[in-house]
């Protein structure tokens, strides 16, 4: 679980509420169905338009990863891969073979058995960067979406403030129509800007964030099996891969 997303939620409503309480507003003055329905309506419809269904579909699927993260550990990765390393050094690649059955990583699991297999560490690498960067680019794709909300909330927000002034304007002459009006038409714009700001945007950069530590992690297995396909000795794979965690925090 990413505490962190929840508390930046808790704490981005309760300022915004909270403020407009010092303010004297009050919080059923924010609730505005007419208005939620134009902006997440209007917002989905638009990105269901842009986007295609197996994208729209992976963004669906992986937006849990803003709560509960994959489990990526950079450290305890190069310790497994070491341990391979150190493995076929002493019983030769074969001994990997059981290894690889009991992988609950398919990645790892597909780069080993390529190993047991006796691939040519060019071909490992070539069969495996592919992956990564296919995987890569499909979860880009479905994190942008959620960008691409956050791009278009606040402008159809602007559109539901611009029908409210009509249905104002409309009626005029009927002052007890005007207030509903008045209301959807500010309400709507701050959903938009609200939406997009404190949700969408947020979400998608934390997913990118997450894609980004998955291909870092891949990019690690990929490089210790074909190093310990080349026979590179475990001391010098490690500080190898060592090297990855800087980049990895920054």
């Amino acid at each position: 679980m990413d505490i962190l997303s929840i508390v930046g939620i808790v704490v981005a409503f309760v300022a915004i509420l909270s403020g407009n309480m010092l303010e004297g507003g009050h919080i059923g003055q924010l609730f505005q169905l007419t208005a939620f329905l134009i902006v997440v309506g209007g917002t989905v419809g638009a990105v269901l338009l842009q986007t295609s269904l197996p994208v729209f579909w992976r963004s669906m699927v992986i937006v849990r990863w803003v709560f509960v993260t994959p489990q990526v550990n950079l450290l305890e990765t190069i310790d497994k891969i070491i341990s391979w390393s150190q493995l076929s050094r002493r019983e030769g690649l074969l001994a990997l073979e059981e290894i690889s059955e009991n992988e609950p990583d398919l990645f790892s699991q597909k780069g080993l058995q390529m190993l047991v297999d006796g691939n040519e560490p060019e071909v490992i690498r070539e069969i495996m960067e592919t992956e990564i960067t296919t995987t890569e680019h499909h979860d880009m794709q479905a994190a942008k979406v959620f960008e691409s909300m956050g791009g278009y909330s606040p402008t159809i927000g602007i559109l539901g403030a611009v029908m409210g002034l009509i249905h104002v304007m409309n009626n005029l002459a009927d002052p007890e129509k005007l207030g509903s009006g008045i209301a959807t038409a500010f309400v709507a714009t701050i959903y938009g800007v609200g939406f997009a700001n404190l949700i969408l945007l947020p979400m998608a950069g934390k997913l990118k964030a997450q894609v980004k530590q998955q291909s870092i992690q891949y990019e690690m297995i990929v490089e210790g099996i074909v190093s310990i396909a080349e026979g590179e000795n475990p001391r010098g794979l490690q500080a190898k891969l060592q090297s990855y965690l800087g980049g990895a925090q920054a």
